[in-house]
């Protein structure tokens, strides 16, 4: 029986759909703050499908959870992942990728349709989402019990569902009883910002690794990157701060590393920090090194930048394992 720990995953099931813009029109057209998440509802999303039909776009099985809980089957690690979906063709795809791709699904139906999140690369490779959370949205506290957690050792819970506070609670509650620690990453930093008292609440009460990128970090302590590791690792066991081209910043206990970033070919970064987590996660899971979990997480997020969307074909992941075997040996 494998010691290694296993991981399930708790967000939204929504289909990415990338979208190669030409510049920033569209974005301001729909007032929609660059770099942000912001969520919409089905016409305004579908008016934005309808103006961006033109360009190249790429559909993907996605949420940033799910990609994460992708990476890190794709890596070998045995996963699970907890959405909703809506009972359509859509949503049958999404179930039908995650087993393909090694993850146990475990989806719950809705009448409502599948929902969408719609990723807008501009040439400075920024990415913009506008997310129609459709089925997705009616993931609820009832949903989840202590059965769902069992077998499991990690709960990788994602930070877009906190605009639900009770299903949140929820999830963290059933998964600390069943025995599992608990990732949370902070997802966008308007989200941060409009549950910032809840979510405070939440990371000291049940969250042992926490994910933010500066931005992120910044809404949640007010403070610059080092500053905002040091507040965020008071309230958890594990905290990282991801700063971009600089790299990033992991504290447990006393221990500070520092890690550098990994390739500089970033023509999207939609998925980075998803799969960041992956790489640290799987590190985390297999009971390596902060530098080595730090390693692994620069190497997938550098990955996956030079590629458009957050899916990497398995030519990219069998390069990776082979690199991932000289990282751990």
């Amino acid at each position: 029986m494998s010691t290694y720990k296993s991981i399930i995953g708790i967000g939204n099931a929504l289909m990415d759909v990338v979208v190669k813009l030409p510049n920033d029109d569209i974005l301001q057209k729909n007032r929609l703050p660059k770099g942000s998440m912001t969520l919409v509802d089905a016409e305004t999303s579908n008016n934005i499908n309808t103006q961006t039909i033109v360009f190249d776009q790429i559909l993907t099985p996605g949420g940033s959870v799910a990609n994460t809980i992708h990476g890190l089957a794709s890596l070998g690690a045995q996963t699970a992942f907890i959405g909703k979906v809506g009972d359509d063709l859509l949503g049958q795809k999404y179930h039908d990728e995650l087993a393909r791709s090694g993850v146990d699904p475990h989806l719950f139906k809705s009448t409502s349709s599948t929902g969408v999140a719609m990723a807008l690369v501009t040439p400075d490779s920024e990415r913009t989402f506008a997310t129609y959370l459709g089925a997705a949205i009616e993931l609820e506290p009832e949903n989840f019990s202590i059965e769902l957690f069992r077998g499991y050792d990690i709960a990788y819970i994602e930070g877009y569902l906190v605009q639900n506070h009770a299903l949140v609670r929820k999830s963290a509650e059933m998964a600390r009883k069943a025995g599992l620690s608990i990732a949370l990453d902070l997802a966008s930093y308007n989200v941060v910002q409009e549950n910032l008292a809840f979510l405070k609440e939440i990371i000291e009460e049940y969250v042992d690794i926490i994910f933010a990128n500066e931005e992120e970090a910044k809404a949640y302590t007010g403070l610059d990157p080092d500053a905002a590791l040091e507040l965020l690792a008071q309230s958890c066991d594990i905290a990282v701060v991801k700063t971009g081209s600089k790299g990033s910043l992991i504290k447990h206990g006393d221990k500070v590393v520092r890690v550098a970033v990994e390739g500089t070919n970033c023509i999207d970064t939609t998925g980075a920090g998803d799969l960041y987590a992956a790489g640290f996660l799987y590190g985390f899971s297999r009971n390596l090194s902060l530098e080595k979990c730090g390693k692994l997480a620069s190497l997938l997020a550098g990955k996956v930048i030079s590629i458009y969307g957050a899916r990497m074909d398995d030519e990219l992941w069998t390069e990776i394992n082979t690199r991932i075997k000289a990282i751990i040996a």
